[in-house]
């Protein structure tokens, strides 16, 4: 049965476009956590040597304008921590007559940071319109849809291409506290929502590449020594490989949709840089985001609300996301921990 909606909205995580964004972004992101200070500077640093400009709102601007040219509803797009923010598009949505809208989040995983916030950023704009706010239905995870895997191995193929077919294929995605990981899905399905379907990804990559032997590590990792997150990080991990004899590698961020300063900086500066010290090949393979078929899956999972379209999918993993209002996937789906100091 076809289903009624008025609109489309991307929903990202946001970033500065301008070098007086930088640290009043990173203060929204950051917010409650107890990041000090001097953290905030470093990461500071990073948005500075890019002229205070992160690249993830242009690309989800060009998302936006992709899925425009294959689509009759309006799109329109909000961010949880920089202008457009969320709340203010919502607004504008019921100011234009929306009342029925589908939601698709710039995350293809599952767990708090991946998916629940998301939700909770639905959930919060929503309160701040009020009464007037339309319905929102979040569209779900697409880690296994087969354009999705389609975009990034053929990004994997064009990095081996750079680096020659003897290099090391290194999977990476975003590091998150292990105890984050440890609730990133339901108590019932064992937790490791997020890991266990970034593994997914990246085999599902790996196998239409034809590379049967590869290796999933993060990177991004912040916080305090002490607390465990998820491991091995990428610059180890490339300390690792030229101690093992391997002569280049090519990275695949398949964590990331689009290009955004933990790519820019964590990858094509600082990995980058540890394979040329070592005297390794290095290639870093584009993320999915700006393949036009990327934008096409996008209207493929809105079709899946509007017109019966059957999901498709590579996976029998466990997978969620799509919710109405801001309702959690379930009641103990990825709770927010935050690590111990």
């Amino acid at each position: 049965m076809r289903s009624v909606f008025d609109a489309l909205l991307v929903l990202s995580f946001g970033g500065p476009e301008g070098p007086q964004d930088v640290r009043p972004f990173l203060e929204n992101v950051t917010r409650g956590r107890g990041v000090p200070p001097e953290r905030l500077d470093a990461v500071e640093e990073h948005y500075r040597h890019f002229g205070g400009v992160s690249p993830l709102n242009a690309r989800n601007r060009e998302l936006i304008a992709a899925v425009r040219e294959r689509t009759d509803l309006p799109v329109y797009f909000g961010n949880r921590n920089w202008h457009p923010l969320v709340e203010d598009t919502v607004e504008q949505m019921a100011c234009d007559g929306v009342r029925r809208a589908l939601v698709f989040a710039t995350s293809a995983y599952g767990g708090y940071s991946a998916c629940r916030q998301y939700h909770e950023d639905v959930a919060r704009a929503r309160k701040a319109v009020g009464q007037d706010a339309p319905e929102l239905v979040r569209l779900r995870h697409f880690f296994d849809h087969p354009l999705f895997v389609e975009a990034n191995a053929d990004a994997v193929r064009a990095g081996f291409a750079q680096v020659g077919t003897g290099a090391r294929l290194v999977f990476t995605a975003h590091s998150v506290p292990t105890a984050a990981d440890a609730t990133a899905g339901t108590p019932a399905e064992g937790g490791r929502r997020y890991s266990r379907q970034v593994a997914e990804a990246a085999r599902l990559v790996a196998a239409s590449v034809g590379v049967e032997d590869y290796d999933v590590v993060w990177q991004s990792r912040s916080g305090p020594p002490q607390v465990s997150w998820l491991a091995p990080d990428i610059l180890d991990h490339i300390d690792a490989l030229h101690a093992a004899g391997t002569g280049g590698v090519v990275v695949a961020p398949v964590g990331f949709v689009s290009d955004h300063v933990e790519v820019v900086w964590d990858l094509d500066t600082e990995a980058r840089e540890r394979a040329a010290a070592l005297g390794m090949g290095f290639a870093r393979t584009a993320t999915a985001g700006p393949d036009p078929r990327f934008a096409d899956m996008v209207v493929e999972l809105v079709a899946e609300h509007t017109d019966d379209a059957p999901p498709r999918r590579l996976s029998t993993l466990p997978s969620a996301g799509c919710t109405v209002n801001g309702l959690p996937c379930a009641p103990d789906c990825c709770v927010a921990r935050r690590p111990s100091r």
